[in-house]
């Protein structure tokens, strides 16, 4: 018997998340963006961001702002960020088309700076590298909201020098960068192998 996940309009059935079979924009960030492989840092700088930013809220209302994001914090680009001041915080405060929230802008360009100083040899790659989990999840079962993994991850984080990367945000940012394949059994991508979007 098939599950109660819903059918999109194309047919597809999807992980349920809520409201995606009737939101586009909500089905191509799964269908090419979610659970596969980033790699560069500047992009894995914009996934944290964007999760921690996301922390309390839909996912999608990030999804909505994720333009006006990248705008207001110069394409995520960490040296740029990291230069951000006191006339930087207030401009993005003021900015209706993010979410103006002091702590996690101050924790954006922090974060930032943690990014430019890790050590020699030490990435935001290689950190998530290092914490993937050695055996997969099972298929059919519950998706977590972190794991001893995801824990793991946030303590090295935080020891590094990031804020607003607790193991339930480190989890997320796993599952969206494709460290964890988190799609669920009745989703047609569960299995697919995960490739980097072209």
């Amino acid at each position: 018997m098939r599950s109660s996940v819903p059918v999109a309009s194309d047919g597809r059935v999807r992980c349920a998340w809520a409201g995606i079979e009737n939101d586009e924009l909500y089905q191509r960030y799964h269908d090419t963006e979610w659970g596969r492989p980033v790699t560069g840092e500047r992009e894995l700088f914009e996934r944290i961001s964007l999760e921690a930013f996301q922390s309390g809220l839909s996912w999608i209302t990030i999804l909505r702002k994720r333009d006006s994001f990248r705008s207001a914090f110069h394409n995520f680009e960490p040296a740029v960020v990291a230069d951000f001041g006191a006339a930087d915080v207030e401009r993005l405060l003021a900015d209706a088309s993010i979410v103006r929230n002091r702590m996690k802008i101050n924790a954006t360009i922090g974060n930032a700076r943690a990014l430019l100083a890790l050590p020699a040899g030490t990435t935001l790659a290689s950190l998530l590298a290092a914490h993937a989990p050695a055996v997969p999840r099972p298929a059919g079962d519950p998706v977590p909201a972190q794991t001893p993994e995801s824990a793991q991850l946030a303590k090295a984080l935080k020891k590094l020098g990031f804020a607003f990367v607790g193991p339930t945000t480190s989890y997320a940012m796993m599952q969206a960068v494709g460290i964890v394949n988190d799609h669920q059994q009745e989703c047609w991508l569960s299995g697919v192998e995960a490739q980097a979007p072209k």
